[in-house]
């Protein structure tokens, strides 16, 4: 089911795939650098149903226009926060959590607070930059109170699963679950542990466990 949704920045997308008997909500956004037919977020959109879990993936209002560049991530947190009501409504009183793909994630850290969600799962969380770990985003990734779940690959070049871990060691919310041989995109070399397939598996796993304990 795809509704289109009016936001000040133009039309949102959310596209929802109902879970037959939900338990939960589980609202996701996109990267900078493709949509929400991105491997992870179909994954999850085409599994977790099956799990109680409807799965809401929002097309920014830029990609929905059919731009190839991002706006500011003021403006993704703008059209995120104007679709929130739509997803109430669309979720009921639902348990939501939220969450997303890189850029997707920062939004949900951003936002988290203010939405009331009972979780976020970060899915390759842009720690910084390639090439300049002085440019953190940590501050963002610790933003939220509620529990906080990340996917990484370790060979993600915006920060490996090694390097989140160490720098949210202090945080007793955030739970880092490494990808072995993934980079940002999930995507795994043929020398990598596991095959496509299997990294599918193990986000759609690690997620519904995630979900299943947040809102209960």
């Amino acid at each position: 089911m795809d509704v289109d949704v009016p936001t000040s920045l133009g039309p949102g997308r959310l596209v929802v795939a109902p879970a037959e008997r939900p338990r939960a909500a589980l609202w996701l956004g996109h990267g900078a650098g493709g949509g929400i037919g991105a491997v992870d977020l179909a994954a999850l959109a085409d599994r977790l149903p099956e799990h109680g879990v409807t799965v809401l993936r929002y097309e920014q209002p830029w990609r929905v226009a059919g731009r190839r560049v991002a706006p500011r991530p003021q403006q993704l947190d703008v059209a995120w926060l104007e679709t929130a009501p739509a997803v109430r409504d669309l979720v009921g009183g639902l348990p939501l959590i939220v969450g997303g793909r890189s850029a997707g994630a920062r939004v949900a850290c951003r936002t988290a607070t203010e939405l009331g969600a009972a979780g976020v799962v970060c899915l390759a969380f842009p720690l910084h930059p390639p090439g300049h770990p002085e440019r953190s985003r940590l501050e963002e990734l610790l933003a939220p109170s509620v529990p906080v779940l990340v996917l990484q690959g370790d060979r993600d070049t915006f920060g490996t699963a090694e390097h989140v871990r160490a720098e949210t060691a202090d945080a007793a919310n955030v739970r880092v679950v490494p990808v072995p041989g993934a980079d940002h995109g999930m995507k795994v070399l043929a020398s990598s542990p596991l095959r496509p397939a299997e990294v599918a598996r193990l986000v759609v796993d690690e997620v519904a466990a995630f979900v299943a304990a947040v809102s209960r």
